[in-house]
């Protein structure tokens, strides 16, 4: 062991160059790897974090819409099936729609999701500050975390957002009662609106015939038994004429364009990976082609093959962990000056598997050169071979 140590310290101390220029490498990679992997949660936060974090166990679509939310109409006589069912707890109607927020700054504007809630019931978000909405039909709302970031808006506040009502834009005034955690959907920040007020404000073809015309894209719905939510979920299909009942995240997978996101983002990791094997692997082997004499000459005065690969392990290894922290660090640093509105998340999970992948790939590049280290035959090597 103490052999092994020796002989590959000193050849990283005397060659340190070229070792630290090569860690640097792996330090790109490195940065690649968490950079993608930080964009797949961002992105699949973009479309998933509001379903995710709903204060409900079952959603209800419309039966023909395939989960779409955009193709999902459910109108009020359903919300009132819904509840009568035995097991409910309660139950909340969610309209989704688009706007934006003009920032007064050169005609730039922030784009929203504007969601319909009902005051109280699932589907509206907590309010971390301020309080949550009261009135069906008031001009209030709760904003968001990144809103609340992008625009500078405090509880109290009053400010504009723009939507389409048939040929023509509207201007709507609203006050800010309340800002949640971050809530975005469809890759956009998130205001929730009294279902009312969102059905009066919400860009549409043509204006709304009031409130007897109210229509939700889905119903959010909360059990008195979670546990139960199979069973229930095959009650409310059952019970309430022409809908689906899915779990959050069989909702938010649905999601268009969630799955093909994530699996395209996933193909580019593994892609990364498998150069990162490539360059390792292709490095150390030219390293062991460079010293196939000195591994001869160790072979010829008996130094076992064990203490040879050992040497080479430890060379990898340490390269590899040098390289991978110098990477951590500057994604680290860099991910400190990103704007709230791009969509890059290091978590705790994804980083880990990230950092672990680099880690074990190292030595998987290495082993074509140990195998080749091993196989050196002294005499060959020392060129006197007959």
């Amino acid at each position: 062991m103490y052999t092994a140590y020796h002989l590959s310290s000193k050849e990283m101390w005397r060659n340190r160059g070229r070792f630290f220029l090569f860690s640097l490498v792996i330090a790109l990679i490195t940065v690649l790897v968490l950079f993608v992997a930080a964009l797949a949660e961002g992105l699949g936060a973009g479309n998933r974090e509001y379903l995710e974090k709903l204060n409900a166990d079952l959603l209800l679509y419309q039966d023909t819409a395939k989960l779409s939310v955009a193709s999902s109409r459910l109108d009020r006589s359903r919300l009132v099936t819904v509840a009568a069912v035995e097991g409910v707890k309660a139950v909340g109607p969610i309209g989704f729609s688009s706007a934006s927020i003009p920032l007064g700054k050169e005609g730039q504007v922030l784009d929203i999701s504007l969601i319909g809630v009902e005051p109280g019931q699932p589907g509206e978000p907590p309010a971390l500050r301020g309080r949550g909405l009261l009135l069906r039909s008031a001009s209030e709302a709760i904003i968001d975390r990144t809103v609340a970031l992008e625009t500078g808006l405090q509880v109290g506040q009053w400010f504009t957002i723009r939507s389409i009502q048939g040929d023509k834009e509207e201007f709507h005034t609203l006050r800010v009662v309340g800002i949640s955690d971050s809530r975005k959907y469809s890759l956009r920040p998130s205001i929730f609106l009294p279902y009312v007020t969102w059905d009066k404000v919400r860009s549409q073809a043509e204006v709304s015939g009031g409130q007897g015309s109210l229509e939700a894209n889905i119903i959010a719905v909360q059990l008195q038994s979670p546990e139960q939510i199979e069973a229930m979920r095959r009650l409310l299909q059952a019970r309430v004429p022409r809908v689906e009942a899915v779990d959050r995240k069989t909702a938010y997978e649905n999601t268009p364009g969630y799955s093909a996101q994530q699996s395209t983002l996933n193909t580019q990791r593994t892609f990364a990976l498998l150069i990162g094997v490539l360059v390792i692997g292709g490095f150390f082997q030219i390293q062991t082609l460079q010293k196939v004499a000195q591994i001869g000459m160790l072979k010829a005065i008996g130094t076992p093959n064990q203490v040879i690969a050992l040497a080479a392990i430890m060379q990898i290894v340490v390269i590899t962990a040098l390289g991978v922290v110098i990477g951590s660090l500057v994604s680290w640093m860099l991910s400190l000056s990103f704007p709230p509105n791009i969509p890059i998340i290091f978590t705790p999970g994804s980083t880990f598997t990230a950092v672990v992948s680099i880690l074990l790939i190292g030595p998987a590049g290495g082993l074509v050169s140990i195998r080749y280290a091993l196989r050196v035959e002294p005499l060959t090597a020392l060129g006197l071979a007959q």
